[in-house]
């Protein structure tokens, strides 16, 4: 099984976050990677890793990083495919690393998800793959559906809940 998506972040402390992101990749079925590389720790394995990452099939990244945040932008200044960015909260509120990610130069985009937004990265690399691959376009229209469906469910159980001058 060859992954199509890689999940990289600055230290294993980002995991917690992360998780997010490759279990909802794990529940749509699509093969992932998951790897710890650090812009300013691990500069020569983060060349490496972006310069090889389409030839080895990867049609998407998410980079995560806290604080100063380079991870995401220098990956993506090296490749041609998608870098989905997520600011990790792990200094001023996640902020430094937001407009870090989110400030890109003109020509090196990286698409950026909320603070600690790493389901959303999941999401958002799904619906990439989606445009080529009819069954993950399927998996995340019935995913899209649960969505609406607790919507309904959590309104039936809120019809329950009693006031004096609750009109519904």
């Amino acid at each position: 099984m060859q992954p199509k998506v890689s999940i990289i972040m600055g230290s294993t402390s980002d995991l917690e976050v992360m998780k997010k992101a490759a279990e909802f990749l794990n529940d749509l079925q699509i093969p992932f990677e998951i790897n710890a590389l650090s812009a300013h720790r691990t500069p020569a394995q983060v060349e490496e890793f972006a310069k090889n990452a389409e030839d080895r099939g990867i049609e998407v990244i998410i980079a995560a990083a806290g604080m100063a945040a380079h991870l995401p932008g220098v990956i993506a200044s090296m490749v041609k495919i998608p870098v989905i960015g997520v600011p990790i909260k792990a200094s001023l509120d996640g902020l430094d690393a937001l407009l870090a990610i989110v400030q890109m130069p003109p020509g090196i985009p990286v698409a950026t998800v909320g603070i600690n937004g790493a389901l959303n990265a999941g999401i958002l690399a799904a619906q990439v793959l989606a445009n080529g691959d009819k069954a993950v376009a399927q998996k995340l229209a019935d995913y899209k559906a649960s969505l609406a469906d607790k919507i309904s469910k959590a309104n039936e159980d809120l019809a329950k809940v009693k006031y004096d001058f609750k009109t519904n």
